[in-house]
C-alpha cells in the first residue's frame, strides 16, 4: 500500500508539473504512448492515447537522439500540420515532448493596386488638397504632358506650369534624372526634388492611374531649411567643443612658457646678450595667447566682463576709429536709429566683433573696385528681426547691429562655412581665418544671434541681434553705522599657499616664482592630494590657489570639501576658461577670486598680494 501511495503521488506531480507548462507539452513513453499531457497539448494534437503516426523517422528519430544525448529535436506531424518539438529524455523509457509555435505562413508579396479606369479628372478631396497633385498622359511620368493640376500644384510650381507642360519641366534636371531613376528602380518613393526657378524643395510621389500617371508634390522647403538650420547649429557647437578643449590644453602650455619666460627675464636683464632672444619668446607666447583667446571666445569660454552699454553712445564714439581702418576708395556710412536700447555685452569685445566685420567688409569692397561700407544700429521688434533672417529665441525687442558692403559677396556654397574657426577665402597669408569665429563667439557668449545674408556680386550683409537690457530700478540703502576693519596680521609677502595644479610646468615654474617672493608654497598635483595636505595643515593655509579643470576631484569640488581645513581663507580659482563655467558651483562659497590664464608672473604676484592683504 505505501508503495501505490508513493506511486500515486509520483504521477500527480508529474500531471502538475507538465500542466505548468505554458506551451503544449507530453510525458511519452518509447512505444509512443502518452503518459500525461497538458490541456495545451490536448487542444493540438489531439487527446489520443498514442502520438499520431508518424512517417519514416519523424519524432522518434528524436527519441533516439535523446537517449544518447539527453535532448532531441524534431518535427510532429499530425494531419497535415507540423510543429517543431523538443525531446528530454526524463527516465528510461520516458521522454518530455514540448512543441514549439508552428511556422508563420508566407505572406503573399505585396501587390500594388492597379487603377481602375481612367480617371477622367482630378476628384474633389485631391482637388482641394493643400498638396501639389496632378494627372500626366502618356506611359513615362517625367515627360506626358500635364492634364490636369490642382491649385496647390500651381503654388508650388509658380511659372513653370504653363500649358502643355512636363513633370520635367518643373523640376531641375538634375533632380528629374535622380528621381527618374530611383523610380525606374522600382523604388516606391517620396523623391526629393528641386522645383526649377523658385528655390523650392519638394517630396514627389507616383503612382499608376491606368493609362495615365498620378503625381503628388509636397513642399518641403520650410522643414529643409530647419534642418540645415539644426545641423549647422549642431556642427558649430561641435565645433565650439573642439575649439574651447584645444584652447584649453593649450593655455597651460602657454602658461608655463609664459612664467618661464618672465622668471628667466629677471635673470638677464635689459643690457644682457639673453634679453632679446628672450623677449622676442615672450612676445611670440603673447601673439600665441590672443589666438587661443579667438578660440576661447569663438566656443564662448573666454572670460567677459559685461556692463550697460548704450549702442548709440559707442557707435558715435567708434566712428572715428572705424574711419581709420578704411582706405580711400571706401568710404563708410554709419546710421542710428532712434530710441536705441541698452545692452549687457562686454564693451571690448563687442567693439572687436564690429572691428573684425568692418575690416571683412573693407577688404570685400576693395576687391570689388571700391564703394562702401554701411554701419547701421536700431531697435527692431520680433516681426522686424524675423523679416531679417533673424531664427532665433522670440523676444519682444532686440538691439541690431547691421554692417554691410558693396563687396564681392559671399558664394552660396561658402556662406554655411563663414563662422568655422580657420575657414577664409582670403589668400594665404592674409588671415587667420578666426575674424568670423571670434564674432560667432562674442554673440553667443552674450546671449545673441549673428546671420549673414548674400548674393555672389551684390555684397554681403552681416546682423548682430542682442536682448534689450534693462536696468533695475537702483533702491539706494538707508545708511548704516560705519564699519570698523579688524586689525589682521600683515601678510604682504609672507604666508603659507596651497598651490593645486594637475600641470606639472605650471605648477613648478608658479610655485618658484612664489617662493621667491618670500611665500611658502606647498604643492598639489590633485584634488585629492590637495584635500589631504588642506587637512594636515589644517588651520595654517592663508590662500589656496587651484586650477579648475583637474582629473578626479575638480577646484569646485576640492573648495567644499576642503573648506573645513581653510577656514576663513581665501581661495583664486585660475582657469583658461570662463568664470561662468563654474560659478553656479560656487554657490554659497565666499572669500573667491578667478584669474584667467595664460599667468604671468606680475598678474600671479599683485593677486596673490591683493588676497593676502589684510583688512
Amino acid at each position: 500500500m505505501d508503495f501505490l501511495w508513493r506511486r500515486d503521488r509520483l504521477e500527480n506531480e508529474t500531471q502538475a508539473l507538465i500542466d505548468a507548462l505554458p506551451e503544449p507539452a507530453a510525458l511519452v513513453a518509447a512505444d509512443g504512448a502518452i503518459l500525461a499531457a497538458n490541456a495545451a497539448w490536448r487542444d493540438g494534437p489531439g487527446p489520443g492515447p498514442r502520438l499520431p503516426k508518424q512517417p519514416a523517422g519523424g519524432l522518434f528519430a528524436a527519441f533516439a537522439q535523446a537517449r544518447r544525448e539527453g535532448r532531441g529535436e524534431g518535427v510532429l506531424r499530425h494531419g497535415e500540420a507540423e510543429r517543431p518539438a523538443s525531446v528530454a529524455a526524463v527516465e528510461p523509457g520516458r521522454f518530455l515532448v514540448r512543441l514549439g509555435q508552428p511556422p508563420a505562413p508566407s505572406a503573399p508579396a505585396p501587390r500594388l493596386p492597379e487603377a481602375v479606369g481612367r480617371p477622367a479628372n482630378l476628384d474633389p478631396f485631391v482637388a482641394a488638397s493643400p498638396f501639389g497633385a496632378a494627372l500626366i498622359e502618356g506611359a513615362d511620368p517625367f515627360e506626358g504632358p500635364i492634364a490636369e493640376a490642382n491649385a496647390a500644384l500651381s503654388a508650388i510650381a509658380g511659372d513653370a506650369l504653363k500649358a502643355g507642360a512636363t513633370l520635367a519641366d518643373l523640376v531641375t534636371p538634375a533632380s528629374r534624372v535622380e528621381a527618374a531613376a530611383s523610380h525606374a528602380a522600382g523604388r516606391p518613393g517620396p523623391f526629393e526634388v528641386a522645383l526649377a526657378g523658385g528655390g523650392k524643395t519638394a517630396h514627389l510621389y507616383l503612382a499608376p492611374a491606368g493609362e495615365r500617371w498620378a503625381a503628388y508634390l509636397l513642399d518641403i522647403t520650410d522643414q529643409k531649411a530647419m534642418q540645415l538650420q539644426l545641423a549647422q547649429r549642431t556642427k558649430m557647437e561641435a565645433i565650439g567643443q573642439l575649439a574651447g578643449g584645444v584652447a584649453h590644453d593649450f593655455n597651460n602650455l602657454l602658461t608655463a612658457i609664459r612664467l618661464r619666460a618672465d622668471e628667466l627675464l629677471l635673470r638677464h636683464p635689459l643690457g644682457d646678450p639673453s634679453y632679446e632672444g628672450l623677449a622676442e619668446i615672450r612676445e611670440t607666447e603673447v601673439r600665441a595667447a590672443d589666438v587661443v583667446l579667438q578660440l576661447l571666445t569663438f566656443s564662448r569660454k573666454a572670460t567677459i566682463q559685461r556692463e550697460s552699454l548704450d549702442l548709440g553712445g559707442m557707435l558715435s564714439n567708434f566712428d572715428v576709429l572705424l574711419r581709420r581702418l578704411l582706405r580711400e576708395d571706401v568710404r563708410l556710412e554709419t546710421h542710428c536709429g532712434p530710441n536705441l536700447p541698452l545692452v549687457r555685452v562686454d564693451k571690448a569685445q563687442l567693439e572687436n566683433a564690429v572691428i573684425n566685420l568692418v575690416v571683412n567688409a573693407r577688404d570685400a569692397t576693395v576687391a570689388n573696385g571700391g564703394g562702401a561700407v554701411r554701419v547701421r544700429a536700431a531697435r527692431v521688434n520680433h516681426a522686424e528681426a524675423v523679416a531679417l533672417g533673424y531664427a532665433g529665441v522670440a523676444m519682444d525687442e532686440m538691439a541690431l547691429i547691421e554692417v554691410a558692403d558693396d563687396g564681392v559677396g559671399i558664394a552660396p556654397e561658402v556662406i554655411g562655412h563663414v563662422f568655422e574657426p580657420f575657414f577664409t577665402t582670403k589668400a594665404q597669408g592674409e588671415g587667420t581665418g578666426l575674424g568670423l569665429a571670434t564674432v560667432y563667439g562674442v554673440v553667443k557668449q552674450s546671449d545673441g544671434w549673428i546671420g549673414v545674408t548674400s548674393q555672389p556680386g551684390q555684397g554681403a550683409v552681416f546682423r548682430i541681434f542682442l536682448p534689450v537690457h534693462v536696468p533695475p530700478l537702483a533702491v539706494e540703502p538707508a545708511p548704516g553705522p560705519p564699519t570698523l576693519r579688524a586689525p589682521a596680521r600683515d601678510l604682504s609677502g609672507a604666508g603659507r599657499i596651497l598651490f593645486v595644479e594637475d600641470e606639472r610646468l605650471v605648477r613648478g615654474v608658479a610655485a618658484r616664482l612664489l617662493r621667491a617672493r618670500g611665500y611658502e608654497v606647498i604643492e598639489a598635483a590633485d584634488g585629492e592630494e590637495a584635500l589631504a595636505l588642506a587637512e594636515q595643515h589644517a588651520g595654517t593655509i592663508d590662500l589656496m590657489i587651484s586650477d579648475v579643470i583637474m582629473p578626479g576631484l575638480d577646484g569646485p569640488s576640492l573648495l567644499k570639501a576642503a573648506r573645513r581645513f581653510l577656514g576663513a581663507a581665501p581661495v583664486m580659482f585660475i582657469s583658461g576658461y570662463a568664470e561662468a563655467e563654474f560659478s553656479d558651483l560656487l554657490e554659497g562659497e565666499a572669500g573667491v577670486s578667478f584669474l584667467a590664464k595664460p599667468l604671468d608672473i606680475m598678474s600671479l604676484a599683485e593677486r596673490v598680494k591683493a588676497a593676502l592683504r589684510p583688512l
